[in-house]
Protein backbone atom coordinates (compact mmCIF):
# COMPACT_ATOMS: atom_id res chain seq x y z
CA UNK A 1 0.00 0.00 0.00
CA UNK A 2 2.14 3.07 -1.07
CA UNK A 3 1.46 6.02 1.05
CA UNK A 4 0.62 9.11 -0.76
CA UNK A 5 2.41 12.67 -0.77
CA UNK A 6 1.21 15.25 1.81
CA UNK A 7 -0.47 17.43 -0.56
CA UNK A 8 -2.79 14.82 -2.50
CA UNK A 9 -4.44 13.76 1.14
CA UNK A 10 -8.32 13.97 1.09
CA UNK A 11 -10.24 13.04 4.35
CA UNK A 12 -12.84 10.22 3.39
CA UNK A 13 -15.86 9.54 6.13
CA UNK A 14 -16.32 6.34 4.46
CA UNK A 15 -12.75 5.30 5.24
CA UNK A 16 -12.85 6.93 8.89
CA UNK A 17 -16.45 4.75 9.58
CA UNK A 18 -14.34 2.09 10.96
CA UNK A 19 -12.23 3.29 13.41
CA UNK A 20 -15.25 4.88 14.90
CA UNK A 21 -15.15 2.98 18.68
CA UNK A 22 -11.86 1.09 18.04
CA UNK A 23 -8.86 0.34 20.75
CA UNK A 24 -5.22 0.15 19.07
CA UNK A 25 -3.18 -2.85 20.86
CA UNK A 26 -1.24 -3.96 17.80
CA UNK A 27 -0.95 -2.25 14.57
CA UNK A 28 -1.22 -5.97 13.06
CA UNK A 29 -5.36 -5.30 14.40
CA UNK A 30 -5.73 -2.68 11.92
CA UNK A 31 -6.10 -3.35 7.89
CA UNK A 32 -3.81 -1.72 5.28
CA UNK A 33 -7.12 0.75 4.63
CA UNK A 34 -7.84 1.51 8.40
CA UNK A 35 -4.00 2.05 8.84
CA UNK A 36 -3.96 4.60 5.44
CA UNK A 37 -6.81 6.29 6.75
CA UNK A 38 -5.74 7.06 10.41
CA UNK A 39 -2.74 8.37 8.79
CA UNK A 40 -4.40 10.87 6.72
CA UNK A 41 -6.28 11.78 9.80
CA UNK A 42 -2.76 11.71 11.49
CA UNK A 43 -1.16 14.00 8.80
CA UNK A 44 -4.72 16.89 8.87
CA UNK A 45 -4.04 17.36 12.58
CA UNK A 46 -0.43 18.13 12.29
CA UNK A 47 -0.93 20.83 9.44
CA UNK A 48 -3.66 22.19 11.44
CA UNK A 49 -1.16 22.47 14.58
CA UNK A 50 1.56 23.40 12.15
CA UNK A 51 -0.88 25.90 11.11
CA UNK A 52 -2.23 27.27 14.27
CA UNK A 53 -5.67 25.64 14.15
CA UNK A 54 -7.38 24.58 17.40
CA UNK A 55 -8.62 21.29 17.30
CA UNK A 56 -10.58 20.83 20.79
CA UNK A 57 -13.00 18.40 19.54
CA UNK A 58 -13.12 16.37 22.75
CA UNK A 59 -13.80 19.11 25.42
CA UNK A 60 -14.08 18.21 29.43
CA UNK A 61 -13.53 14.17 29.01
CA UNK A 62 -10.94 12.34 31.10
CA UNK A 63 -8.19 10.62 28.85
CA UNK A 64 -6.25 8.66 31.67
CA UNK A 65 -3.10 6.84 31.01
CA UNK A 66 -1.46 4.17 32.75
CA UNK A 67 2.32 3.82 32.84
CA UNK A 68 4.09 0.44 34.41
CA UNK A 69 7.62 1.40 33.20
CA UNK A 70 9.28 4.80 32.66
CA UNK A 71 8.20 7.04 29.39
CA UNK A 72 9.31 10.75 28.82
CA UNK A 73 8.24 11.28 25.24
CA UNK A 74 5.64 8.87 25.29
CA UNK A 75 3.43 10.20 28.54
CA UNK A 76 4.10 13.97 27.31
CA UNK A 77 3.06 12.99 23.90
CA UNK A 78 -0.61 11.67 25.69
CA UNK A 79 -0.91 14.61 27.57
CA UNK A 80 -0.11 16.90 25.00
CA UNK A 81 -2.61 15.21 22.57
CA UNK A 82 -5.22 14.58 25.10
CA UNK A 83 -4.76 18.76 26.01
CA UNK A 84 -5.00 19.68 22.43
CA UNK A 85 -8.23 17.67 21.85
CA UNK A 86 -9.72 19.65 24.98
CA UNK A 87 -9.48 16.56 26.98
CA UNK A 88 -7.68 16.47 30.61
CA UNK A 89 -5.23 14.24 30.94
CA UNK A 90 -4.74 12.05 34.01
CA UNK A 91 -1.36 9.87 34.33
CA UNK A 92 -1.28 6.89 36.29
CA UNK A 93 1.86 5.80 38.12
CA UNK A 94 1.43 1.78 37.86
CA UNK A 95 3.50 1.21 40.74
CA UNK A 96 1.32 2.89 42.78
CA UNK A 97 -1.92 0.80 41.99
CA UNK A 98 -3.21 -2.60 43.84
CA UNK A 99 -2.15 -4.54 40.74
CA UNK A 100 1.19 -5.50 42.51
CA UNK A 101 -1.07 -6.60 45.31
CA UNK A 102 -3.25 -8.80 43.03
CA UNK A 103 -5.76 -6.69 41.63
CA UNK A 104 -6.69 -7.71 38.18
CA UNK A 105 -6.15 -6.55 34.78
CA UNK A 106 -10.65 -6.69 34.54
CA UNK A 107 -10.65 -5.23 37.90
CA UNK A 108 -8.51 -2.14 37.14
CA UNK A 109 -10.04 -1.27 33.78
CA UNK A 110 -13.56 -1.63 35.69
CA UNK A 111 -12.43 1.20 37.96
CA UNK A 112 -10.48 3.58 35.59
CA UNK A 113 -13.21 2.92 33.17
CA UNK A 114 -16.29 4.42 35.45
CA UNK A 115 -14.73 7.79 35.09
CA UNK A 116 -12.28 7.96 31.84
CA UNK A 117 -12.83 8.35 27.90
CA UNK A 118 -9.96 6.91 26.89
CA UNK A 119 -7.41 4.60 28.85
CA UNK A 120 -3.50 4.67 27.24
CA UNK A 121 -1.26 1.64 28.86
CA UNK A 122 2.61 1.32 28.87
CA UNK A 123 3.01 -2.18 30.11
CA UNK A 124 6.49 -3.39 27.87
CA UNK A 125 9.44 -5.43 30.29
CA UNK A 126 7.82 -8.46 30.95
CA UNK A 127 7.23 -10.81 27.68
CA UNK A 128 3.54 -12.52 27.30
CA UNK A 129 1.98 -9.97 29.80
CA UNK A 130 1.92 -6.47 28.70
CA UNK A 131 -0.26 -6.72 25.65
CA UNK A 132 -2.27 -9.22 27.12
CA UNK A 133 -2.52 -7.13 30.59
CA UNK A 134 -4.54 -4.03 28.10
CA UNK A 135 -6.84 -6.61 26.42
CA UNK A 136 -7.90 -7.35 30.12
CA UNK A 137 -8.78 -3.94 30.71
CA UNK A 138 -10.36 -3.40 27.50
CA UNK A 139 -12.32 -6.05 28.71
CA UNK A 140 -13.18 -4.45 32.18
CA UNK A 141 -13.90 -1.14 30.53
CA UNK A 142 -16.40 -3.19 27.58
CA UNK A 143 -17.91 -5.09 30.92
CA UNK A 144 -18.64 -2.07 33.20
CA UNK A 145 -20.09 0.13 30.44
CA UNK A 146 -22.00 -2.88 29.10
CA UNK A 147 -23.87 -3.72 32.29
CA UNK A 148 -24.39 0.33 33.52
CA UNK A 149 -25.64 1.08 29.81
CA UNK A 150 -23.05 3.66 29.49
CA UNK A 151 -22.97 4.50 25.66
CA UNK A 152 -19.67 5.97 25.92
CA UNK A 153 -16.70 4.96 23.93
CA UNK A 154 -13.40 4.32 25.95
CA UNK A 155 -11.11 2.99 23.04
CA UNK A 156 -7.89 1.55 24.74
CA UNK A 157 -4.55 2.54 23.64
CA UNK A 158 -1.34 0.61 23.39
CA UNK A 159 1.27 2.74 24.50
CA UNK A 160 4.01 0.16 24.18
CA UNK A 161 3.90 -3.55 25.46
CA UNK A 162 5.87 -6.40 25.24
CA UNK A 163 4.88 -6.82 21.42
CA UNK A 164 4.32 -4.09 20.15
CA UNK A 165 4.96 -0.42 20.39
CA UNK A 166 2.20 1.11 17.72
CA UNK A 167 2.08 4.88 17.89
CA UNK A 168 6.15 5.62 17.91
CA UNK A 169 6.04 2.81 14.88
CA UNK A 170 2.83 4.51 13.49
CA UNK A 171 5.07 8.37 14.20
CA UNK A 172 8.20 6.76 12.48
CA UNK A 173 6.07 5.71 9.25
CA UNK A 174 4.32 9.65 9.85
CA UNK A 175 7.99 10.93 9.63
CA UNK A 176 9.59 8.44 6.94
CA UNK A 177 6.11 9.42 4.44
CA UNK A 178 7.17 13.09 5.04
CA UNK A 179 10.58 12.32 4.18
CA UNK A 180 10.20 9.78 1.58
CA UNK A 181 6.81 11.08 -0.04
CA UNK A 182 7.25 8.64 -3.18
CA UNK A 183 6.40 6.04 -0.73
CA UNK A 184 7.84 2.99 0.97
CA UNK A 185 8.17 0.56 -1.63
CA UNK A 186 11.40 -0.13 -2.92
CA UNK A 187 13.43 1.37 -0.66
CA UNK A 188 15.73 -0.58 2.13
CA UNK A 189 15.50 -0.06 5.95
CA UNK A 190 17.65 -1.46 8.40
CA UNK A 191 16.51 -2.73 11.64
CA UNK A 192 19.40 -3.19 13.61
CA UNK A 193 20.36 -4.10 17.24
CA UNK A 194 22.91 -1.68 18.92
CA UNK A 195 25.42 -1.75 21.97
CA UNK A 196 23.59 -0.18 25.08
CA UNK A 197 25.19 -0.38 28.77
CA UNK A 198 21.70 1.51 30.27
CA UNK A 199 19.40 -1.62 30.90
CA UNK A 200 18.14 -4.60 29.04
CA UNK A 201 15.48 -2.88 26.53
CA UNK A 202 12.10 -4.43 25.51
CA UNK A 203 11.53 -5.57 22.12
CA UNK A 204 8.66 -4.21 20.94
CA UNK A 205 10.43 -1.14 18.80
CA UNK A 206 11.97 -3.24 16.43
CA UNK A 207 9.44 -5.94 16.46
CA UNK A 208 6.99 -3.43 15.43
CA UNK A 209 9.15 -1.71 13.23
CA UNK A 210 9.67 -5.27 11.24
CA UNK A 211 5.77 -6.10 11.31
CA UNK A 212 4.52 -2.35 10.25
CA UNK A 213 7.43 -1.39 7.43
CA UNK A 214 7.36 -4.57 5.69
CA UNK A 215 3.21 -3.35 5.33
CA UNK A 216 4.46 -1.06 2.34
CA UNK A 217 6.66 -3.00 0.13
CA UNK A 218 9.71 -1.97 1.66
CA UNK A 219 12.80 -4.36 1.89
CA UNK A 220 13.41 -4.60 5.60
CA UNK A 221 16.86 -6.12 6.69
CA UNK A 222 17.03 -7.12 10.78
CA UNK A 223 20.11 -7.12 12.21
CA UNK A 224 21.57 -8.81 15.80
CA UNK A 225 24.19 -10.70 16.89
CA UNK A 226 23.72 -14.77 18.12
CA UNK A 227 20.61 -14.79 21.02
CA UNK A 228 18.77 -11.29 20.33
CA UNK A 229 16.77 -12.92 18.27
CA UNK A 230 13.05 -11.60 18.43
CA UNK A 231 9.24 -13.15 19.13
CA UNK A 232 8.11 -15.68 16.73
CA UNK A 233 5.24 -14.34 15.93
CA UNK A 234 6.44 -10.93 15.05
CA UNK A 235 8.87 -12.57 12.54
CA UNK A 236 5.98 -14.56 10.98
CA UNK A 237 4.38 -11.35 10.41
CA UNK A 238 7.07 -9.37 9.22
CA UNK A 239 7.10 -12.49 6.54
CA UNK A 240 3.61 -12.45 5.75
CA UNK A 241 3.26 -8.70 5.35
CA UNK A 242 6.70 -8.51 3.28
CA UNK A 243 5.22 -11.07 0.81
CA UNK A 244 1.46 -9.78 0.41
CA UNK A 245 3.33 -5.73 -0.07
CA UNK A 246 5.59 -7.29 -2.97
CA UNK A 247 8.33 -6.20 -0.16
CA UNK A 248 11.18 -8.57 1.42
CA UNK A 249 12.28 -9.44 4.95
CA UNK A 250 15.22 -11.06 5.91
CA UNK A 251 17.61 -11.95 8.80
CA UNK A 252 20.96 -11.37 9.10
CA UNK A 253 24.17 -11.41 11.67
CA UNK A 254 26.12 -8.55 10.31
CA UNK A 255 25.26 -4.50 11.00
CA UNK A 256 27.67 -3.69 8.55
CA UNK A 257 25.59 -5.64 5.97
CA UNK A 258 22.22 -3.79 6.99
CA UNK A 259 23.53 -0.93 6.50
CA UNK A 260 24.85 -1.57 3.40
CA UNK A 261 22.67 0.91 0.47
CA UNK A 262 20.07 1.32 3.01
CA UNK A 263 17.95 4.16 2.86
CA UNK A 264 16.87 4.35 6.16
CA UNK A 265 18.63 3.26 9.32
CA UNK A 266 17.17 2.37 12.84
CA UNK A 267 19.70 1.14 14.67
CA UNK A 268 18.45 0.45 18.57
CA UNK A 269 19.08 -2.21 21.73
CA UNK A 270 17.40 -4.19 23.14
CA UNK A 271 17.63 -7.40 25.73
CA UNK A 272 18.77 -11.02 24.98
CA UNK A 273 15.85 -13.11 24.32
CA UNK A 274 16.38 -15.72 26.52
CA UNK A 275 16.88 -13.98 29.44
CA UNK A 276 14.15 -11.93 28.12
CA UNK A 277 12.29 -14.63 28.51
CA UNK A 278 14.03 -16.00 31.91
CA UNK A 279 12.48 -12.20 33.87
CA UNK A 280 8.90 -13.74 33.34
CA UNK A 281 9.45 -16.41 36.07
CA UNK A 282 11.44 -14.24 38.23
CA UNK A 283 8.93 -11.65 38.04
CA UNK A 284 5.71 -13.81 38.67
CA UNK A 285 7.55 -14.68 41.57
CA UNK A 286 8.57 -11.25 42.70
CA UNK A 287 12.35 -12.07 43.57
CA UNK A 288 13.83 -9.44 42.74
CA UNK A 289 16.72 -10.75 43.87
CA UNK A 290 16.89 -12.89 40.57
CA UNK A 291 15.59 -9.84 38.34
CA UNK A 292 18.55 -7.45 39.54
CA UNK A 293 20.95 -10.62 38.41
CA UNK A 294 19.17 -11.09 35.20
CA UNK A 295 19.95 -7.40 34.77
CA UNK A 296 23.93 -7.93 34.95
CA UNK A 297 23.73 -10.68 32.88
CA UNK A 298 21.72 -8.64 30.12
CA UNK A 299 23.90 -6.02 30.05
CA UNK A 300 27.16 -8.06 30.43
CA UNK A 301 25.88 -10.26 27.48
CA UNK A 302 25.55 -6.57 25.60
CA UNK A 303 28.79 -5.50 26.56
CA UNK A 304 30.49 -8.42 24.21
CA UNK A 305 29.13 -6.57 21.34
CA UNK A 306 30.40 -3.08 21.93
CA UNK A 307 31.29 -2.93 18.46
CA UNK A 308 27.60 -2.71 17.24
CA UNK A 309 27.28 1.15 16.85
CA UNK A 310 26.06 3.48 14.40
CA UNK A 311 28.84 5.11 13.61
CA UNK A 312 30.80 7.24 10.55
CA UNK A 313 32.23 4.74 8.79
CA UNK A 314 28.87 2.36 8.87
CA UNK A 315 26.63 5.12 7.84
CA UNK A 316 28.99 5.78 5.12
CA UNK A 317 28.72 2.24 3.62
CA UNK A 318 24.48 3.69 3.44
CA UNK A 319 22.75 4.85 0.01
CA UNK A 320 25.46 7.66 -1.10
CA UNK A 321 26.46 7.81 2.50
CA UNK A 322 23.17 9.54 3.67
CA UNK A 323 20.77 7.50 5.28
CA UNK A 324 17.90 9.07 7.38
CA UNK A 325 18.97 7.84 10.52
CA UNK A 326 15.85 7.05 13.24
CA UNK A 327 15.82 6.18 16.67
CA UNK A 328 12.42 6.05 19.19
CA UNK A 329 15.02 8.22 21.98
CA UNK A 330 16.44 8.15 23.67
CA UNK A 331 19.41 7.00 22.23
CA UNK A 332 22.64 5.70 24.14
CA UNK A 333 24.98 8.64 22.91
CA UNK A 334 28.72 7.05 22.20
CA UNK A 335 27.27 2.86 22.40
CA UNK A 336 23.96 2.70 20.29
CA UNK A 337 25.02 5.75 18.08
CA UNK A 338 28.42 7.95 18.06
CA UNK A 339 28.10 11.57 18.96
CA UNK A 340 29.00 12.53 15.53
CA UNK A 341 25.96 10.88 14.03
CA UNK A 342 23.50 12.25 15.97
CA UNK A 343 24.60 15.41 15.96
CA UNK A 344 24.08 15.46 12.19
CA UNK A 345 20.18 14.06 12.20
CA UNK A 346 19.69 15.31 16.00
CA UNK A 347 16.49 17.81 14.44
CA UNK A 348 15.77 15.23 12.23
CA UNK A 349 14.83 12.34 15.46
CA UNK A 350 13.15 15.17 17.22
CA UNK A 351 10.94 15.97 14.70
CA UNK A 352 10.45 12.20 14.34
CA UNK A 353 9.66 12.31 17.65
CA UNK A 354 7.34 14.90 17.47
CA UNK A 355 4.40 12.68 15.60
CA UNK A 356 3.72 10.94 18.06
CA UNK A 357 1.63 13.54 19.24
CA UNK A 358 -0.39 13.85 15.78
CA UNK A 359 -0.61 9.92 15.96
CA UNK A 360 -2.24 9.94 19.55
CA UNK A 361 -4.46 12.35 18.81
CA UNK A 362 -5.98 10.43 15.47
CA UNK A 363 -6.26 7.45 17.54
CA UNK A 364 -8.77 9.49 20.43
CA UNK A 365 -10.23 11.47 17.30
CA UNK A 366 -11.25 8.60 14.76
CA UNK A 367 -12.39 6.28 18.08
CA UNK A 368 -14.73 9.22 19.46
CA UNK A 369 -15.66 12.11 17.16
CA UNK A 370 -18.19 11.58 14.94
CA UNK A 371 -18.38 13.16 11.29
CA UNK A 372 -14.79 14.09 11.81
CA UNK A 373 -13.84 14.43 8.44
CA UNK A 374 -16.82 17.26 8.18
CA UNK A 375 -15.46 18.60 11.32
CA UNK A 376 -12.09 18.62 10.85
CA UNK A 377 -12.76 20.64 7.32
CA UNK A 378 -14.59 23.20 8.77
CA UNK A 379 -11.28 23.87 11.10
Amino acid sequence: MPLKPLAARKLDAAKLAPLMGRSLLLTDDYSDDELAALLEVAVALAWLDRDGKKTPLLPHELAYALFFDNSTRTKSAWAGAAARLGMQPVIVDGSSTQVSHGETAVETGAMLGMNAHAMGVRHDLILGEGNAFMRDVKKGIDDYLAVTGDSRKVPIVNLQCDIDHPTQTLADLCWLNEMLPEGLAGKKIAVSWAYSPSYAKPLSVPQGLIMLMTRFGAQVTLAHPEGYGLMKRCLASAKSHASASEGSFRVVSSMDEAFEGADVVYPKSWGPYDLMLERVAANSARDTKRMAEIEKEALARNALHKDWICDERRMAKTKGGEALYMHCLPADIGAEVSPGVMAKHTVNVAREANWKVHVIMALLATAKVPDLARRLAAI
